[in-house]
């Protein structure tokens, strides 16, 4: 699959925004990126997350969902809506949607959400090459309607955008309790490590913990939200975003791991 194509924007869809927020929405449907090569990733390790934007209170908020504990892979954790691309899907943009119905009920087709970016993917530690789909919701008490699949997702929360540039700003969310199950660090609101990924050749990688109103945001649901905060307000994080040596665009990670898996097959 290689369609990226983006639907047209209704004119009125920034309507209810306040300035600020229109402005960050303005750059995410501003951002122009070439299509990726994709040849090197077979179809079953494709997909799509939908991060979907609404505005409360002049503050752009993103829908999240924690995964439901019996999943077998990243069971409790946090995850924006989304999985791997269906042979019937048409378009990335497809799959992302499709599976947001799927988990929480959000509506397909909806006159009240509208795509405005398909930003650079990114690879998962699973070796799946994630494409995220921006949208933006006009309605914000649709997600009011939303329920959660049971066997997927344990809850669905949201959190503030710009969180995921200025960890304080999460300061006024109801958080969870420090040193809880779903906050096991002594730190208040952000935390970070450093490890070797070895299927990317031994690249460094930072791992980047967000205290929220439930599981911590953290991994490639992190990073695909600083990517969009990045875009969005047109600044970076005001912490050290990346790990000295750590590759940082998704041609660099692809042709590192394209690279590593040739090695493997030509020693076996």
């Amino acid at each position: 699959m290689t369609d990226f194509a983006i639907p047209a924007v209704p004119s009125t869809a920034l309507d209810s925004f306040s300035p600020n927020s229109r402005a960050c929405i303005e750059r995410l449907i501003a951002t122009a990126r070439a299509t990726p090569d994709l040849s090197e990733h077979p179809q079953s390790k494709l997909g799509a997350v939908l991060i979907l934007l609404y505005e409360q209170e002049r503050e752009l908020r993103v829908l999240l969902t924690t995964r439901s504990k019996t999943l077998r892979t990243h069971p409790g954790q946090t995850a924006l809506p989304g999985g791997r691309v269906d042979d019937t899907d048409a378009s990335f943009i497809e799959t992302a949607f499709r599976e947001a119905y799927e988990e929480v009920g959000l509506p397909l087709n909806s006159p009240d959400i509208h795509t405005v970016a398909v930003l650079e993917p990114s690879i998962s530690l699973y070796k799946i090459v994630v494409i995220p789909i921006v949208a933006i919701l006009t309605r914000p008490s649709l997600l009011g309607e939303l329920k959660a699949e049971e066997s997927e997702v344990a809850c669905i929360f949201t959190h503030p955008l710009r969180g995921a540039l200025d960890p304080s700003i999460a300061k006024s969310e109801p958080l969870v309790e420090i040193g809880s199950e779903d906050w096991p660090y002594e730190v208040e609101l952000y935390s970070t490590s450093d490890s070797v990924v070895p299927i990317l050749d031994n690249m460094m990688y930072r791992m980047h913990r967000f205290r929220s109103s439930a599981s911590p945001i953290k991994g490639l649901t992190a990073d695909l939200l600083i990517k969009t905060a990045k875009i969005a307000y047109g600044c970076k994080p005001i912490y050290e975003q990346y790990a000295p040596g750590q590759l940082e665009t998704f041609k660099e990670i692809s042709a590192s791991l394209v690279s590593t898996l040739t090695q493997v097959k030509e020693l076996t």
